[in-house]
């Protein structure tokens, strides 16, 4: 039986704003190719918002000011391998996009593309992310 705790990662959610209004950076899996924010696995010695920022500069090759405060927490199955899945519960900070690099580590492995807070939650398949995306496109009162 392959009953795993579930497993902590933390993601960016990299945006900008266009004219006042907020855009959102998403880019494919690797392996799915569906979109997703940038996320990687907890490591030790890594502050959560720091490991966000890196994950947003490796996976869609941005730099920024990441909110030091998560933004919100979803949990989704991770297929490990055809196999073996687990849950993983991401929290996820904010990262407002100062740098759009033309060279990143992983480019040649996924596509980013920048999408409206509606868009997006369209694009993505988690329900918790998507409230989050919807979230970011309500304007401040």
């Amino acid at each position: 039986m392959s009953d795993r705790t579930s497993s902590i990662q933390y993601a960016a959610l990299p945006y900008r704003l266009n004219n006042g209004r907020p855009e959102i950076l998403l880019v494919t899996s690797r392996e799915t190719r569906r979109w997703i924010i940038p996320k990687g696995w907890a490591e030790k010695a890594v502050k959560p918002h720091a490991m966000a920022a890196r994950e947003a500069y490796e996976e869609a090759g941005v730099r920024g000011t990441v909110d030091h405060r998560p933004f919100g927490e979803y949990r989704y199955v991770k297929r490990l391998s055809a196999a073996k899945s687990v849950i993983c519960s991401v929290t996820v900070f904010l990262l407002q996009v100062d740098e759009e690099l033309d060279e990143w580590p992983e480019k040649a492995e996924r596509e980013r593309r920048w999408l409206t807070p509606s868009q997006a939650a369209l694009a993505v398949g988690e329900s918790g992310l998507v409230e989050m995306l919807l979230r970011l496109g309500i304007p401040p009162r």
